[in-house]
């Protein structure tokens, strides 16, 4: 049985990272070995964005909604907590939503929290 080399899968994994890597500055694009640590690192960093990506947005909402609910003459805490005594389960990138496109609906809610508490 004839012996079977790796130079075939070798060459693919390196042309994959090295494409991965395209657009680095300077070796980083075109040796290996530094491409290689590049594109580990690069993963790490997209890796930690993803997660910071929710809380700003969270963050974002929630500056948003305690924004509309002022206007009312509300603080946000005491409106999150009169929507949930009152059960309405809204998450908070929908509150923001109607906050921002729907002024009349989310006064609706600001004085449905208000009789709750």
């Amino acid at each position: 049985m004839a012996r079977i080399k790796g130079a075939m899968m070798t060459r693919k994994r390196r042309n994959k990272t090295l494409k991965m890597a395209k657009g680095y500055y300077g070796a980083k694009s075109k040796h290996f070995k530094m491409a290689k640590q590049q594109v580990m690192k690069s993963g790490n960093y997209a890796f930690v964005g993803r997660k910071q990506k929710k809380r700003d947005f969270r963050r974002l909402w929630i500056t948003r909604i305690s924004a509309a609910v002022k206007m009312h003459g509300m603080n946000y805490s005491t409106f999150m907590n009169g929507l949930k005594k009152a059960d309405i389960t809204l998450n908070r990138k929908m509150l923001s939503e109607m906050a921002i496109n729907d002024a009349a609906a989310f006064a609706s809610l600001v004085e449905v929290a208000k009789k709750a508490l």
